[in-house]
């Protein structure tokens, strides 16, 4: 059995490359301090539950500010703090992938 039931993992790949975004000046930092404290608030957060974790670049900054949920292999973009909840409301929470938000 894993420590974690689920990690959420937010890009914050910060480049000086203006010929590529980064999810860093899209605000992912911003993002993934929502979702930890939103996490915490809900009772979610800790060993057996759900991890929010920052990564380094996830290679699909292109397609606005990256989300991945593990160990479901599911990819998302996201671009304020209501597509952050509506992640952990439907799918951390019931298990229910949210499409709008999915990537290919």
């Amino acid at each position: 059995m894993s420590y974690y039931e689920r990690h959420i993992f937010f890009c914050v790949n910060s480049r000086d490359d203006p010929q590529r975004p980064c999810c860093a000046a899209a605000g992912s930092q911003r993002l993934h301090a929502h979702a930890k404290a939103r996490l915490k608030a809900l009772g979610l957060a800790g060993a057996g539950k759900i991890r929010a974790n920052q990564s380094g670049c996830l290679d699909r900054c292109e397609e606005g500010p990256t989300v991945v949920v593990y160990p479901d292999a599911v990819w998302y973009r996201c671009f304020d703090e209501q597509d952050v909840d509506e992640i952990i409301d439907s799918h951390l929470l019931r298990g229910e992938p949210v499409e709008r938000l999915r990537l290919p």
